[in-house]
């Protein structure tokens, strides 16, 4: 069953990495959701060895890019190599052409590097010179930005944030799970371990493909779907329902933030083993889907409410039917 093989596939990513199962579950939402996902923490919480220990687990290939602020847009996307021999021009792929791809740091590259991944993220294709290439039908970026060091560092432009299926934040691991890390660690170094290892999967693209197609079929009631769009909404007429959140939203979401959540939902419900989508799915996904995407005053900055807040605040105001 498709649903075994994606929990068989959380359990691999959990053993591979201690103390996230939130970024290893929001992972395969966002694998299911065909979409890209932003990833914020502090250093160290092993965003790299989610993908990796990803890539290991299914049918494609991983490729990381370290952003810096002398990348190039060609350095992601490839160029035109000139052949002297033939005097002809054939076309080397970039990382782009990747299954999966990690954008380290992508806050430290400048606006010409974030556009070139414009295009790719949204139309799963790139443009050099006056040809356009597809890339993988299975494309999923999944970029890292550090929000202790701003030193030398570009903010998104709005696009390319409502261009990431959710905005995902990290915190460190209790002292536990930071043990249980230590000794993994440990056990890796001197290749022996005394834990079982749990089976590394091998799904297939078709298998995810299929999966996505059952994810789409989850059942949505018109209920539901009348409070997903009222959460929306909320966000862009935030004075009808709280005079104060009015003075907190400067900008909504998008009607491509409806189409996320509801993906996501539909996606969370389908890891639990369900064919239906209930509130609880809905508000699951809700913060990860519209933190990046909504706009504040500098009232709101002013008085120290972040999204977080104000999204919360949403959820107590819209009534759940």
């Amino acid at each position: 069953m498709a649903t075994e093989q994606f929990r068989q596939l959380q359990k691999y990513l959990d053993s591979q990495v201690l103390g996230q199962s939130f970024l290893t579950r929001n992972i395969l939402v966002a694998l299911l959701a065909d979409g890209h996902l932003l990833v914020e923490g502090p250093p160290g919480l092993a965003k790299t060895r989610a993908v990796n220990a990803l890539a290991k687990g299914i049918e494609g290939d991983f490729h990381r890019v370290q952003f810096t602020p002398d990348l190039l847009p060609a350095d992601l996307t490839g160029t035109d190599i000139y052949r002297p021999e033939n005097g002809s021009f054939v076309f080397q792929q970039g990382p782009l052409f990747h299954n999966l791809i990690l954008a380290d740091e992508i806050n430290r590259a400048p606006a010409k590097v974030q556009s070139a991944l414009l295009e790719a993220m949204a139309e799963r294709q790139i443009t050099v010179g006056n040809k356009t290439y597809q890339l993988p039908e299975l494309f999923l970026v999944m970029a890292t930005q550090n929000p202790i060091e701003q030193e030398g560092t570009y903010p998104l432009p709005e696009a390319q944030l409502d261009r990431f299926l959710m905005h995902l934040e990290l915190e460190y691991p209790g002292a536990e799970t930071e043990l249980e890390i230590l000794r993994l660690t440990r056990d890796e170094a001197i290749i022996s371990n005394n834990k079982p290892a749990i089976e590394k999967p091998n799904l297939s693209q078709a298998q995810i493909f299929a999966a996505r197609q059952e994810v789409l079929q989850i059942h949505l009631a018109p209920e539901l779907e009348q409070y997903l769009v009222q959460l929306i909404i909320a966000t862009r007429q935030p004075g009808k329902y709280d005079p104060q959140l009015g003075n907190w939203i400067e900008f909504g979401a998008s009607p491509r933030a409806t189409i996320a959540l509801d993906k996501c939902a539909r996606a969370h419900a389908w890891l639990a083993g369900r064919n239906f989508v209930g509130p609880d799915d809905i508000q699951a996904v809700f913060h990860n889907v519209l933190r990046h995407r909504i706009l504040l005053t500098y009232e709101a900055e002013a008085e120290g409410v972040n999204q977080n807040q104000v999204l919360d605040r949403i959820l107590e105001l819209v009534p759940v039917p």
